[in-house]
């Protein structure tokens, strides 16, 4: 390794937790901030090189504004690895960054990157992208080691939106699995539910190409297949019956998916985009319709051409 980077980590939950532990392991200099911690947010992130931030989509906005006021170098490069949509603006977290320090590098940062495997040091790959090169390349050396594959791209709204709307997908997966529903059902979800975030995320100004990537459809496939995913435990416990309020209370952490959800709606309404998986999750959590009626209204939809 050549020059050990300063890191300053926002957020420390799972998810920021488990990258901290990368980057320590790989020799940087590593301080994580939370809510909670004794440091200030201005001790943890002077002289930092590379802040990346793993808050919840909630906690976005004010940690930007935070940042506004204190000084930092122009060089440092911003790192974010939330999944979330803002519900006053349907911006993507790295817009919100982007817009905040508009001559700074951003780089989002996603993958199918299920945190408590991390933590296993079982082997994941995930994927930094940025308008900027050199930035993604940066943030790659930091994390990359021998169980953990970083891949750069040039496309971070697509990344970042892979990551953001298969959440949605991965409540759909849930109710799937909790209805015992069976494998050529799933598969068949899994399959338009991809078609959807293409559809949209094309229009949103996304690559298509980027969701058949590991941040679109290597996500989909970790998060829709596993109890560990908050978002996949949510449609889980409500086709067995649970309430989304009682759901919510009992889960460790966020799951991003039930504002993404109802974002996504909006959204796809005002572009005049069809999104039926959507919106039978958007309905379900509502609790306008139950899991088999939401399954049901899907296979009943008009015949069309794939």
């Amino acid at each position: 390794m050549t020059h050990p980077k300063s890191v300053a980590i926002l957020g420390a939950g799972a998810w920021g937790t488990a990258l901290a532990i990368l980057a320590k392991e790989n020799g940087h200099k590593v301080r994580v901030w939370s809510r909670q911690g004794s440091q200030t947010l201005g001790e943890v992130i002077q002289g930092a090189n590379i802040v990346l931030s793993a808050v919840s989509m909630k906690g976005v906005r004010t940690i930007v504004s935070q940042l506004q006021s204190l000084p930092i170098s122009p060089e440092t490069i911003f790192v974010t690895a939330t999944k979330g949509l803002d519900p006053q603006t349907t911006c993507t977290p790295s817009q919100i960054w982007q817009e905040a320090f508009p001559s700074h590098a951003v780089v989002v940062l996603s993958g199918p990157n299920l945190s408590k495997e991390i933590e296993q040091e079982l082997p994941a790959a995930t994927v930094v992208a940025s308008n900027v090169a050199t930035a993604a390349e940066s943030v790659q050396l930091v994390f990359s080691s021998n169980r953990f594959r970083v891949y750069t791209n040039s496309d971070p709204l697509g990344v970042e939106l892979g990551g953001t709307l298969k959440n949605v997908m991965a409540i759909a997966a849930g109710v799937c699995d909790g209805l015992q529903l069976g494998t050529n059902a799933k598969a068949a979800l899994l399959t338009r539910g991809l078609t959807e975030i293409v559809r949209i995320g094309v229009d949103w100004g996304a690559r298509m190409e980027t969701f058949y990537g590991l941040s679109g459809l290597g996500d989909l496939l970790a998060t829709c297949n596993s109890p560990l995913s908050r978002n996949y435990q949510v449609g889980y416990q409500l086709a067995h019956g649970k309430t989304l309020a009682e759901i919510l209370a009992h889960l460790e952490g966020t799951a991003e998916g039930v504002n993404t959800t109802q974002v996504l709606v909006q959204r796809a309404k005002q572009q005049n985009i069809p999104m039926p998986i959507t919106e039978q999750v958007y309905r379900l959590l509502q609790a306008e319709i139950t899991p088999r009626q939401a399954l049901l209204e899907l296979m009943l939809r008009d015949m069309k051409p794939e």
